[in-house]
């Protein structure tokens, strides 16, 4: 590919980016995860207290509205602790640099010895 009158290679343009860094996100991207995590899991307790109680009162199915309960009870416990653990390093494939087997310093090179 020509571009202003010079050639472009552009196989080399599609290639990913090199990592420089394996940084994690920041604190405060880690942080609104966590908290929009927390905020679902305590908002999903209250259908389930009211579910419980819709259960009990049209079907008359106390053994299924305990059921609705015990899964409502440990969620607030459990949020608390998803909330404050950090999230785990990603395992991802990364484009490092290598160098290539063709390069100056990859080649033997003879030794002369001068005695």
């Amino acid at each position: 590919m020509e571009v202003g009158g010079t050639v472009v290679n552009s196989s080399h343009r599609d290639d990913p980016p090199v990592l420089i860094t394996e940084a994690q996100p920041s604190y405060d991207d880690q942080q609104a995860v966590r908290r929009r995590r927390y905020a679902i899991m305590m908002a999903s307790r209250i259908p389930c207290l009211v579910m419980a109680a819709v259960v009990f009162q049209l079907w008359q199915l106390w053994w299924l509205s305990l059921i609705i309960l015990a899964i409502s009870i440990p969620l607030p416990w459990m949020a608390v602790l998803i909330a404050n653990d950090r999230p785990a390093k990603k395992r991802e494939h990364v484009n490092r640099f290598r160098r290539s087997p063709h390069s100056l310093e990859a080649r033997s090179h003879q030794v002369i010895d001068g005695a």
